[in-house]
Protein backbone atom coordinates (compact mmCIF):
# COMPACT_ATOMS: atom_id res chain seq x y z
CA UNK A 1 0.00 0.00 0.00
CA UNK A 2 1.18 3.33 -1.14
CA UNK A 3 1.50 6.11 2.08
CA UNK A 4 1.38 9.96 1.41
CA UNK A 5 4.40 11.63 2.34
CA UNK A 6 4.14 15.14 3.20
CA UNK A 7 6.61 17.64 1.56
CA UNK A 8 8.93 19.27 3.28
CA UNK A 9 8.21 23.06 3.01
CA UNK A 10 10.76 25.88 3.97
CA UNK A 11 8.18 28.66 5.13
CA UNK A 12 10.94 31.23 5.53
CA UNK A 13 12.24 30.66 1.67
CA UNK A 14 8.53 31.42 0.26
CA UNK A 15 7.59 33.75 2.82
CA UNK A 16 7.37 36.49 0.35
CA UNK A 17 5.29 34.98 -1.84
CA UNK A 18 3.09 33.59 1.49
CA UNK A 19 2.65 37.36 2.52
CA UNK A 20 1.19 38.19 -1.24
CA UNK A 21 -1.26 35.29 -1.48
CA UNK A 22 -2.56 36.03 2.40
CA UNK A 23 -3.13 39.27 1.09
CA UNK A 24 -5.03 38.11 -1.64
CA UNK A 25 -7.13 35.68 0.15
CA UNK A 26 -7.84 38.57 2.79
CA UNK A 27 -8.76 41.08 -0.08
CA UNK A 28 -11.43 38.69 -1.06
CA UNK A 29 -12.94 38.71 2.35
CA UNK A 30 -12.87 42.57 2.65
CA UNK A 31 -14.64 42.04 -0.77
CA UNK A 32 -17.38 40.15 0.29
CA UNK A 33 -17.93 41.48 4.24
CA UNK A 34 -16.83 45.50 4.48
CA UNK A 35 -18.93 47.83 3.80
CA UNK A 36 -18.38 49.54 0.29
CA UNK A 37 -17.36 52.81 2.13
CA UNK A 38 -14.46 51.07 3.93
CA UNK A 39 -13.44 48.95 1.04
CA UNK A 40 -11.43 50.92 -0.70
CA UNK A 41 -9.19 52.00 2.74
CA UNK A 42 -8.84 48.37 3.83
CA UNK A 43 -8.05 47.22 0.27
CA UNK A 44 -4.68 49.86 -0.26
CA UNK A 45 -3.70 48.96 3.42
CA UNK A 46 -3.65 45.38 1.81
CA UNK A 47 -2.51 45.78 -0.97
CA UNK A 48 1.11 48.43 -0.24
CA UNK A 49 1.67 46.68 2.90
CA UNK A 50 2.26 43.02 1.52
CA UNK A 51 4.04 43.94 -1.09
CA UNK A 52 6.59 45.95 1.10
CA UNK A 53 6.36 43.66 3.43
CA UNK A 54 6.84 40.93 1.44
CA UNK A 55 9.51 43.08 -0.17
CA UNK A 56 11.45 43.36 3.33
CA UNK A 57 11.31 39.91 3.60
CA UNK A 58 13.17 39.01 0.74
CA UNK A 59 15.86 41.21 1.00
CA UNK A 60 16.51 39.40 5.03
CA UNK A 61 16.73 36.54 3.25
CA UNK A 62 18.28 37.32 0.53
CA UNK A 63 20.60 34.80 0.44
CA UNK A 64 18.67 31.75 1.11
CA UNK A 65 19.63 29.06 -1.26
CA UNK A 66 16.89 26.04 -1.28
CA UNK A 67 14.82 23.93 -3.14
CA UNK A 68 11.57 23.06 -1.38
CA UNK A 69 7.43 22.56 -1.71
CA UNK A 70 8.44 18.99 -2.73
CA UNK A 71 11.27 20.41 -5.22
CA UNK A 72 8.30 22.28 -7.09
CA UNK A 73 9.91 25.94 -5.97
CA UNK A 74 13.81 26.61 -6.16
CA UNK A 75 14.78 29.83 -4.25
CA UNK A 76 18.07 31.10 -5.88
CA UNK A 77 19.82 34.17 -6.72
CA UNK A 78 17.92 34.75 -10.21
CA UNK A 79 14.60 34.07 -8.10
CA UNK A 80 15.00 36.32 -5.83
CA UNK A 81 16.39 39.13 -8.10
CA UNK A 82 13.80 38.57 -10.04
CA UNK A 83 10.72 37.93 -7.76
CA UNK A 84 12.03 41.96 -6.11
CA UNK A 85 11.98 43.38 -9.62
CA UNK A 86 8.09 42.11 -9.40
CA UNK A 87 7.13 43.72 -5.93
CA UNK A 88 9.06 46.98 -6.87
CA UNK A 89 7.27 47.07 -10.12
CA UNK A 90 4.02 45.66 -8.83
CA UNK A 91 4.19 48.63 -6.13
CA UNK A 92 4.83 51.57 -8.48
CA UNK A 93 1.98 50.26 -10.65
CA UNK A 94 -0.30 50.26 -7.79
CA UNK A 95 0.44 54.20 -7.26
CA UNK A 96 -0.89 54.52 -10.61
CA UNK A 97 -3.52 52.35 -9.88
CA UNK A 98 -5.10 54.46 -6.60
CA UNK A 99 -4.21 57.38 -8.67
CA UNK A 100 -8.05 59.38 -8.60
CA UNK A 101 -7.12 62.93 -9.17
CA UNK A 102 -6.32 63.13 -13.03
CA UNK A 103 -9.80 62.03 -14.06
CA UNK A 104 -12.79 64.07 -13.13
CA UNK A 105 -14.63 61.21 -12.86
CA UNK A 106 -12.43 59.77 -10.51
CA UNK A 107 -9.82 56.80 -11.10
CA UNK A 108 -9.20 54.90 -14.36
CA UNK A 109 -12.08 52.28 -13.66
CA UNK A 110 -15.42 51.52 -14.27
CA UNK A 111 -17.01 51.64 -11.05
CA UNK A 112 -19.16 48.15 -11.99
CA UNK A 113 -16.90 46.44 -14.18
CA UNK A 114 -20.18 43.87 -15.24
CA UNK A 115 -22.34 46.64 -16.19
CA UNK A 116 -22.76 46.98 -20.09
CA UNK A 117 -21.33 50.38 -21.69
CA UNK A 118 -23.88 53.34 -21.39
CA UNK A 119 -26.22 51.16 -19.62
CA UNK A 120 -28.69 51.95 -17.18
CA UNK A 121 -27.34 50.48 -14.48
CA UNK A 122 -23.86 51.80 -15.41
CA UNK A 123 -25.29 55.40 -14.94
CA UNK A 124 -26.36 54.72 -11.81
CA UNK A 125 -23.49 53.50 -10.46
CA UNK A 126 -21.35 56.31 -11.68
CA UNK A 127 -24.25 58.31 -10.26
CA UNK A 128 -23.65 57.27 -6.85
CA UNK A 129 -20.04 57.63 -6.69
CA UNK A 130 -19.24 54.01 -6.80
CA UNK A 131 -15.58 52.58 -7.28
CA UNK A 132 -13.87 49.87 -8.38
CA UNK A 133 -12.25 48.12 -5.45
CA UNK A 134 -12.07 44.62 -7.01
CA UNK A 135 -9.55 45.45 -9.09
CA UNK A 136 -6.97 45.39 -5.83
CA UNK A 137 -7.44 41.57 -5.13
CA UNK A 138 -7.03 40.69 -8.98
CA UNK A 139 -4.25 42.78 -8.55
CA UNK A 140 -2.63 40.90 -5.73
CA UNK A 141 -3.64 37.42 -7.46
CA UNK A 142 -1.43 38.24 -10.33
CA UNK A 143 1.43 39.58 -8.02
CA UNK A 144 1.09 36.18 -6.58
CA UNK A 145 1.20 34.28 -9.62
CA UNK A 146 4.19 35.75 -11.00
CA UNK A 147 6.04 35.46 -7.97
CA UNK A 148 5.19 31.58 -7.90
CA UNK A 149 6.67 31.51 -11.69
CA UNK A 150 9.84 32.80 -11.42
CA UNK A 151 10.71 30.27 -9.00
CA UNK A 152 8.62 27.59 -10.40
CA UNK A 153 10.54 24.20 -10.24
CA UNK A 154 8.49 22.16 -12.36
CA UNK A 155 6.14 22.30 -15.11
CA UNK A 156 2.72 21.65 -13.48
CA UNK A 157 3.56 24.59 -10.68
CA UNK A 158 4.77 26.41 -13.31
CA UNK A 159 1.16 26.08 -15.28
CA UNK A 160 -0.63 27.17 -12.34
CA UNK A 161 1.23 30.34 -11.75
CA UNK A 162 1.07 31.08 -15.30
CA UNK A 163 -2.92 30.66 -14.70
CA UNK A 164 -2.62 32.54 -11.89
CA UNK A 165 -1.17 35.30 -13.03
CA UNK A 166 -2.86 35.83 -15.73
CA UNK A 167 -6.03 34.97 -15.48
CA UNK A 168 -6.68 38.14 -13.46
CA UNK A 169 -5.05 40.53 -16.07
CA UNK A 170 -7.55 39.16 -18.52
CA UNK A 171 -9.85 40.64 -16.28
CA UNK A 172 -8.34 43.54 -15.31
CA UNK A 173 -7.71 45.09 -19.11
CA UNK A 174 -11.64 44.90 -19.31
CA UNK A 175 -12.50 47.64 -16.58
CA UNK A 176 -11.70 50.49 -18.24
CA UNK A 177 -13.97 54.06 -17.37
CA UNK A 178 -13.88 55.34 -20.52
CA UNK A 179 -13.97 53.71 -24.08
CA UNK A 180 -15.43 50.37 -22.66
CA UNK A 181 -15.88 48.60 -25.67
CA UNK A 182 -12.59 49.23 -26.59
CA UNK A 183 -11.35 47.70 -23.30
CA UNK A 184 -14.03 44.88 -22.92
CA UNK A 185 -12.79 44.04 -27.02
CA UNK A 186 -9.19 44.15 -25.67
CA UNK A 187 -9.70 41.74 -22.82
CA UNK A 188 -11.64 39.17 -24.88
CA UNK A 189 -8.47 38.68 -27.47
CA UNK A 190 -6.26 38.83 -24.58
CA UNK A 191 -8.59 36.17 -22.73
CA UNK A 192 -8.77 34.04 -25.91
CA UNK A 193 -5.16 34.35 -27.17
CA UNK A 194 -4.22 33.93 -23.80
CA UNK A 195 -5.92 30.74 -23.77
CA UNK A 196 -4.06 29.72 -26.96
CA UNK A 197 -1.02 29.89 -25.03
CA UNK A 198 -1.81 28.02 -22.08
CA UNK A 199 -3.07 24.99 -24.13
CA UNK A 200 0.78 25.43 -25.80
CA UNK A 201 2.07 25.40 -22.65
CA UNK A 202 0.51 22.44 -21.16
CA UNK A 203 0.38 20.33 -24.24
CA UNK A 204 4.42 21.25 -24.26
CA UNK A 205 4.36 19.90 -20.63
CA UNK A 206 2.37 16.59 -21.61
CA UNK A 207 5.20 15.71 -24.65
CA UNK A 208 7.80 16.16 -22.04
CA UNK A 209 6.32 14.30 -19.69
CA UNK A 210 6.37 11.78 -22.12
CA UNK A 211 10.10 11.59 -22.90
CA UNK A 212 11.18 12.08 -19.07
CA UNK A 213 8.57 10.86 -17.53
CA UNK A 214 8.73 13.76 -14.68
CA UNK A 215 7.29 17.55 -14.58
CA UNK A 216 10.54 18.17 -12.50
CA UNK A 217 12.88 20.42 -14.42
CA UNK A 218 15.91 18.64 -12.48
CA UNK A 219 14.47 15.66 -13.88
CA UNK A 220 13.86 16.47 -17.24
CA UNK A 221 17.82 17.72 -17.63
CA UNK A 222 19.38 14.09 -16.27
CA UNK A 223 16.62 12.56 -18.31
CA UNK A 224 18.24 14.03 -21.36
CA UNK A 225 21.78 14.01 -20.43
CA UNK A 226 21.43 10.12 -19.94
CA UNK A 227 19.67 9.31 -23.10
CA UNK A 228 22.08 8.56 -25.64
CA UNK A 229 20.17 9.98 -29.10
CA UNK A 230 17.86 13.33 -28.77
CA UNK A 231 14.32 12.29 -29.60
CA UNK A 232 11.65 14.51 -31.92
CA UNK A 233 9.21 14.39 -28.86
CA UNK A 234 11.30 16.08 -26.60
CA UNK A 235 12.39 18.78 -29.11
CA UNK A 236 8.70 19.51 -29.87
CA UNK A 237 7.38 19.31 -26.37
CA UNK A 238 10.10 21.85 -25.55
CA UNK A 239 9.06 24.36 -28.28
CA UNK A 240 5.48 24.31 -27.49
CA UNK A 241 6.73 25.48 -24.25
CA UNK A 242 8.48 28.13 -25.35
CA UNK A 243 5.35 28.87 -28.10
CA UNK A 244 3.48 29.59 -24.91
CA UNK A 245 6.10 31.61 -23.27
CA UNK A 246 6.24 33.78 -26.27
CA UNK A 247 2.67 34.74 -26.29
CA UNK A 248 3.41 36.07 -22.63
CA UNK A 249 6.16 38.31 -23.54
CA UNK A 250 4.53 39.30 -27.01
CA UNK A 251 7.46 38.12 -29.16
CA UNK A 252 7.04 37.77 -33.01
CA UNK A 253 4.97 36.09 -34.65
CA UNK A 254 2.81 35.57 -31.10
CA UNK A 255 2.50 39.30 -30.76
CA UNK A 256 -1.09 40.03 -31.98
CA UNK A 257 -2.75 41.03 -28.77
CA UNK A 258 -0.13 43.44 -27.33
CA UNK A 259 -1.12 46.57 -29.48
CA UNK A 260 -5.10 46.07 -28.84
CA UNK A 261 -4.73 45.29 -25.30
CA UNK A 262 -1.93 48.12 -24.26
CA UNK A 263 -4.37 50.60 -26.42
CA UNK A 264 -7.69 49.54 -24.70
CA UNK A 265 -6.59 48.58 -21.20
CA UNK A 266 -6.60 51.10 -18.27
CA UNK A 267 -3.30 52.69 -18.35
CA UNK A 268 -2.55 51.84 -14.91
CA UNK A 269 -3.03 48.38 -15.75
CA UNK A 270 -0.76 48.73 -19.05
CA UNK A 271 2.19 50.16 -17.10
CA UNK A 272 1.39 46.77 -14.40
CA UNK A 273 1.63 44.03 -17.45
CA UNK A 274 3.90 45.87 -19.76
CA UNK A 275 6.30 45.90 -16.89
CA UNK A 276 5.53 42.64 -14.84
CA UNK A 277 4.36 39.98 -17.10
CA UNK A 278 7.52 40.30 -19.04
CA UNK A 279 9.92 39.69 -15.65
CA UNK A 280 7.70 37.00 -14.59
CA UNK A 281 7.75 35.63 -18.12
CA UNK A 282 11.57 35.90 -18.81
CA UNK A 283 12.52 34.41 -15.67
CA UNK A 284 10.46 31.18 -16.11
CA UNK A 285 11.60 31.32 -19.90
CA UNK A 286 15.50 31.57 -18.43
CA UNK A 287 14.74 29.12 -15.81
CA UNK A 288 12.72 27.06 -17.69
CA UNK A 289 15.72 26.58 -20.67
CA UNK A 290 19.15 26.63 -18.27
CA UNK A 291 17.39 24.06 -15.79
CA UNK A 292 15.48 21.83 -17.54
CA UNK A 293 17.00 21.98 -21.81
CA UNK A 294 20.91 22.92 -21.19
CA UNK A 295 21.25 19.07 -22.83
CA UNK A 296 19.56 20.30 -25.87
CA UNK A 297 20.94 24.05 -26.33
CA UNK A 298 21.47 23.79 -30.08
CA UNK A 299 17.44 23.09 -31.07
CA UNK A 300 15.98 25.93 -28.55
CA UNK A 301 19.00 28.52 -29.68
CA UNK A 302 17.72 28.50 -33.11
CA UNK A 303 14.36 28.85 -32.28
CA UNK A 304 15.20 31.96 -29.82
CA UNK A 305 17.37 33.51 -32.82
CA UNK A 306 14.43 33.60 -35.64
CA UNK A 307 12.31 34.83 -32.93
CA UNK A 308 14.37 37.35 -31.58
CA UNK A 309 15.34 38.58 -35.13
CA UNK A 310 11.58 38.65 -35.97
CA UNK A 311 10.50 40.35 -32.92
CA UNK A 312 13.16 43.15 -33.37
CA UNK A 313 12.77 44.30 -37.08
CA UNK A 314 8.81 43.59 -37.03
CA UNK A 315 8.35 45.66 -34.15
CA UNK A 316 10.38 48.44 -34.83
CA UNK A 317 9.13 48.51 -38.21
CA UNK A 318 5.52 48.50 -37.72
CA UNK A 319 6.02 50.82 -34.62
CA UNK A 320 7.35 53.61 -37.18
CA UNK A 321 3.59 53.86 -38.41
CA UNK A 322 2.05 54.01 -35.40
CA UNK A 323 0.33 57.37 -34.69
CA UNK A 324 -1.38 56.37 -31.37
CA UNK A 325 0.98 56.70 -28.47
CA UNK A 326 0.34 53.40 -26.46
CA UNK A 327 -0.20 51.59 -29.54
CA UNK A 328 3.84 52.42 -30.57
CA UNK A 329 5.05 51.85 -26.93
CA UNK A 330 3.50 47.98 -27.66
CA UNK A 331 4.95 47.33 -30.93
CA UNK A 332 8.19 49.16 -28.96
CA UNK A 333 7.33 46.38 -26.27
CA UNK A 334 7.08 43.50 -28.88
CA UNK A 335 10.62 44.60 -30.21
CA UNK A 336 12.51 45.22 -26.74
CA UNK A 337 11.41 40.99 -26.35
CA UNK A 338 13.45 40.43 -28.99
CA UNK A 339 16.51 42.72 -27.41
CA UNK A 340 15.85 40.67 -24.08
CA UNK A 341 15.87 37.33 -25.90
CA UNK A 342 19.39 38.51 -27.51
CA UNK A 343 20.48 37.89 -23.74
CA UNK A 344 18.66 35.00 -23.27
CA UNK A 345 20.07 32.99 -26.44
CA UNK A 346 24.16 33.92 -24.52
CA UNK A 347 23.39 31.22 -21.85
CA UNK A 348 26.11 32.30 -19.85
CA UNK A 349 26.27 33.81 -16.15
CA UNK A 350 26.88 37.41 -18.24
CA UNK A 351 23.87 36.77 -19.91
CA UNK A 352 21.49 36.01 -17.06
CA UNK A 353 22.74 39.15 -15.09
CA UNK A 354 22.27 41.16 -18.43
CA UNK A 355 19.09 40.29 -18.76
CA UNK A 356 18.21 40.71 -15.49
CA UNK A 357 19.56 43.86 -15.57
CA UNK A 358 17.13 44.51 -19.13
CA UNK A 359 14.12 43.75 -17.14
CA UNK A 360 14.91 45.69 -14.21
CA UNK A 361 15.44 49.03 -16.24
CA UNK A 362 12.77 48.12 -18.85
CA UNK A 363 10.29 47.83 -16.28
CA UNK A 364 11.15 51.14 -14.81
CA UNK A 365 11.26 52.81 -17.62
CA UNK A 366 7.69 51.31 -19.07
CA UNK A 367 5.84 52.31 -15.79
CA UNK A 368 7.39 55.82 -15.89
CA UNK A 369 6.06 56.16 -19.62
CA UNK A 370 2.84 55.25 -18.91
CA UNK A 371 2.56 57.39 -15.51
CA UNK A 372 3.29 60.34 -18.24
CA UNK A 373 0.93 59.10 -20.78
CA UNK A 374 -1.93 59.29 -17.89
CA UNK A 375 -1.22 62.61 -17.09
CA UNK A 376 -1.67 64.21 -20.85
CA UNK A 377 -6.01 64.21 -21.34
CA UNK A 378 -8.06 66.03 -23.17
CA UNK A 379 -11.86 66.35 -22.82
CA UNK A 380 -12.74 62.91 -23.74
CA UNK A 381 -9.93 61.28 -21.25
CA UNK A 382 -6.13 60.53 -22.48
CA UNK A 383 -5.09 61.72 -25.41
CA UNK A 384 -2.91 59.33 -26.81
CA UNK A 385 -2.96 60.37 -30.48
CA UNK A 386 0.33 61.83 -31.27
CA UNK A 387 -1.29 64.91 -32.85
CA UNK A 388 -2.60 66.06 -29.26
CA UNK A 389 1.28 66.16 -27.98
CA UNK A 390 2.64 68.60 -30.45
CA UNK A 391 4.09 71.16 -28.24
CA UNK A 392 3.52 69.80 -25.32
CA UNK A 393 6.73 69.84 -24.03
CA UNK A 394 6.99 73.71 -24.71
CA UNK A 395 3.27 73.93 -22.87
CA UNK A 396 4.46 71.50 -19.49
CA UNK A 397 8.45 71.93 -19.95
CA UNK A 398 8.63 69.04 -16.69
CA UNK A 399 6.56 66.62 -18.03
CA UNK A 400 8.31 66.77 -21.88
CA UNK A 401 11.49 66.55 -20.21
CA UNK A 402 10.47 63.55 -18.14
CA UNK A 403 9.11 61.63 -20.98
CA UNK A 404 12.32 62.60 -23.56
CA UNK A 405 14.19 60.91 -20.47
CA UNK A 406 12.11 58.04 -21.33
CA UNK A 407 12.12 57.88 -25.04
CA UNK A 408 15.75 58.65 -24.55
CA UNK A 409 16.25 55.53 -22.63
CA UNK A 410 14.60 53.31 -25.08
CA UNK A 411 16.25 54.39 -27.71
CA UNK A 412 19.40 53.03 -26.07
CA UNK A 413 20.97 56.49 -25.79
CA UNK A 414 23.98 56.95 -23.54
CA UNK A 415 23.65 58.07 -19.77
CA UNK A 416 20.38 56.33 -19.41
CA UNK A 417 19.64 53.02 -18.43
CA UNK A 418 18.60 52.05 -22.21
CA UNK A 419 22.07 52.15 -23.19
CA UNK A 420 23.38 50.27 -20.26
CA UNK A 421 20.89 47.32 -20.52
CA UNK A 422 21.50 46.94 -24.59
CA UNK A 423 24.97 46.75 -24.35
CA UNK A 424 25.09 44.41 -21.68
CA UNK A 425 22.95 41.73 -23.66
CA UNK A 426 24.97 42.62 -26.64
CA UNK A 427 28.36 42.33 -25.03
CA UNK A 428 27.34 39.24 -23.38
CA UNK A 429 25.68 37.66 -26.94
CA UNK A 430 29.22 38.83 -28.63
CA UNK A 431 31.02 36.50 -25.85
CA UNK A 432 29.04 33.25 -26.82
CA UNK A 433 29.76 33.99 -30.42
CA UNK A 434 26.21 35.46 -31.66
CA UNK A 435 27.94 38.17 -33.38
CA UNK A 436 25.05 38.21 -36.73
CA UNK A 437 22.36 38.07 -34.02
CA UNK A 438 23.57 41.52 -32.21
CA UNK A 439 24.02 43.00 -35.66
CA UNK A 440 20.56 42.31 -36.29
CA UNK A 441 19.90 43.93 -32.96
CA UNK A 442 21.75 47.00 -34.08
CA UNK A 443 20.16 47.09 -37.62
CA UNK A 444 16.48 47.61 -35.25
CA UNK A 445 17.75 49.73 -32.56
CA UNK A 446 18.62 52.09 -35.00
CA UNK A 447 15.67 52.38 -36.49
CA UNK A 448 13.56 52.15 -33.16
CA UNK A 449 14.96 55.08 -32.78
CA UNK A 450 13.23 57.09 -35.16
CA UNK A 451 9.94 56.85 -33.64
CA UNK A 452 11.37 57.32 -30.33
CA UNK A 453 13.08 60.93 -30.91
CA UNK A 454 10.21 61.54 -32.95
CA UNK A 455 8.15 61.58 -29.56
CA UNK A 456 10.70 64.24 -28.75
CA UNK A 457 10.56 66.23 -31.85
CA UNK A 458 6.77 66.82 -31.66
CA UNK A 459 6.96 67.40 -28.01
CA UNK A 460 9.19 70.22 -28.33
CA UNK A 461 9.63 70.79 -32.19
CA UNK A 462 6.35 71.85 -32.65
CA UNK A 463 4.49 74.70 -31.86
CA UNK A 464 1.26 73.97 -29.05
CA UNK A 465 -2.23 74.40 -31.29
CA UNK A 466 -5.98 74.42 -30.00
CA UNK A 467 -5.91 70.55 -30.30
CA UNK A 468 -2.76 70.16 -27.89
CA UNK A 469 -3.76 68.49 -24.58
CA UNK A 470 -3.45 69.53 -21.23
CA UNK A 471 -1.52 67.91 -18.27
CA UNK A 472 -3.40 67.40 -15.77
CA UNK A 473 -2.23 67.46 -12.24
CA UNK A 474 -1.39 64.49 -10.19
CA UNK A 475 -1.46 63.21 -6.86
CA UNK A 476 1.23 62.46 -4.87
CA UNK A 477 1.62 58.65 -5.83
CA UNK A 478 1.84 59.56 -9.39
CA UNK A 479 4.24 62.24 -8.68
CA UNK A 480 6.38 59.80 -6.97
CA UNK A 481 6.25 56.86 -9.31
CA UNK A 482 7.32 59.58 -12.07
CA UNK A 483 9.92 61.49 -10.18
CA UNK A 484 11.25 57.60 -8.65
CA UNK A 485 11.29 55.64 -12.20
CA UNK A 486 13.31 59.08 -13.97
CA UNK A 487 15.69 59.40 -11.57
CA UNK A 488 16.43 55.36 -11.68
CA UNK A 489 16.24 55.69 -15.58
CA UNK A 490 18.98 58.57 -15.28
CA UNK A 491 20.94 56.83 -12.07
CA UNK A 492 21.41 53.22 -13.39
CA UNK A 493 22.59 54.76 -17.19
CA UNK A 494 25.30 57.04 -15.32
CA UNK A 495 26.28 54.38 -12.21
CA UNK A 496 24.95 51.35 -13.05
CA UNK A 497 28.33 49.84 -11.55
CA UNK A 498 26.59 48.62 -8.02
CA UNK A 499 23.75 46.93 -9.37
CA UNK A 500 25.75 45.36 -12.14
CA UNK A 501 27.78 43.64 -9.75
CA UNK A 502 24.73 42.76 -7.66
CA UNK A 503 23.68 40.72 -10.39
CA UNK A 504 26.66 39.65 -11.07
CA UNK A 505 26.93 38.05 -7.67
CA UNK A 506 23.44 36.96 -7.87
CA UNK A 507 24.78 33.33 -9.22
CA UNK A 508 22.98 30.86 -12.10
CA UNK A 509 19.44 28.85 -11.72
CA UNK A 510 20.01 25.76 -9.34
CA UNK A 511 18.72 22.51 -10.18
Amino acid sequence: MNTFTAPEIDYVAISPILIVGIAALLSVLAETFLPRFLRRQIQLMLTFFSLIGAFIVLMINHNLRTITVGGAVAIDGPGVVLMGTILLLSLLSAFLIAERSLDSLGDAFAPSASALPGSVDEREFSARGYFQTEVWTLFLFAVFGMLIFVVANDLLFMFVALEVMSLPLYLMVGMARRRRLLSQEASLKYFVLGAFSSAFFIFGAGLVYGFAGSISLPVIHDSLASTTSETLLIVIGMAMLLVGLFFKVGAVPFHQWTPDVYQGAPTPITAFMGATVKVAAFGAMMRLLYVAFSGIQWDWEVILWTVAILSMLVGSLIALTQSDVKRMLAYSAVAQSGFILVGVVAASPAGIAAVMFYLIAYGVVTVGTLAVISMVRDSSGEATHLSKWAGLGKKSPVLGAVMAIFMLSLAGIPLTSGFVIKFGVFAAAIAEGDTWLVIAAVIASIIAAFFYVRVIVVMFFSAPNENTASVAIPSILTTITVAATATATLVLGIIPQPLLDLLSNAGIFIR
